[in-house]
């Protein structure tokens, strides 16, 4: 992935649906390289939110970068669903695979970018026999299954670990982090590891779109130790 770091991912899970392509070609009017789509199942998170179709409607209105992240279980029966629907990357949960090493290779053997995400409650320590293998290791930030939630301080020592790993090993995967990701905090997130910086209800709420997304965009860039 040739990409200029870091990286605001708008999150459509927070978007008003009935002007979901108004408000995605908003999103390029600020510069957004990336839509982040949070599919929901209601048994892995308590909460339903939209499956492929969606992301194939969203393929339809843009040419974005789309970041898919399952919040669902069994995800492996999905992959060719949301690859077809248009997932450029696929994020599954580590809690919610029985065989995570399968479930990547399957992600990459049809087409996808590969990434891994945590639960707060989760040790780091879970998903290291695998960090070879991820494109990107998504760190959560609150407990999933809403948007709106409070940022979990704990998230900054858990971004630091993830980076210091990185660079320690020589892997290659991105740091993401998902959940109450703002204008207070996301220059402090971005200082402490994160590349891509998944953000809903802070952009999706404001009045103006395109130019809250270029606020935190500079705010990110303010707070990040290397802009590549």
């Amino acid at each position: 992935m040739d990409i200029q770091l870091p990286v605001l991912a708008p999150s459509i899970l927070a978007s008003d649906y009935s002007k979901l392509g108004e408000q995605i070609k908003e999103c390029e009017q600020g510069d957004a390289k990336w839509i982040h789509c949070d599919i929901m199942d209601g048994h892995f998170v308590p909460n339903i939110s939209f499956g492929p179709d969606i992301v194939k409607a969203v393929g339809r209105v843009t040419d974005l970068f789309l970041d898919v992240h399952l919040m669902i279980e069994n995800p492996e029966r999905y992959i060719e669903h949301f690859v077809d629907a248009g997932a450029d990357q696929i994020t599954v949960h580590y809690e919610a695979c029985t065989h995570l090493h399968r479930t990547l290779q399957l992600i990459k053997q049809h087409g996808a970018l590969a990434g891994v995400a945590v639960n707060p409650a989760t040790s780091l320590q879970n998903i290291e026999p695998i960090l070879d293998l991820v494109d990107l290791v998504l760190v959560m930030s609150v407990n999933p299954g809403f948007g709106g939630q409070d940022f979990i301080p704990k998230t900054y020592e858990r971004l630091e670990e993830m980076a210091a790993l990185r660079s320690s090993e020589n892997y290659n995967y991105l740091i993401s982090v998902d959940g109450g990701v703002n204008l207070d905090n996301i220059d402090k997130v971005s200082r402490a590891g994160a590349d891509v910086l998944v953000a809903g209800s802070a952009v999706f709420k404001a009045k103006n779109i395109p130019g809250r997304i270029k606020e935190l965009q500079k705010k990110a860039k303010a707070g990040s130790k290397e802009w590549v």
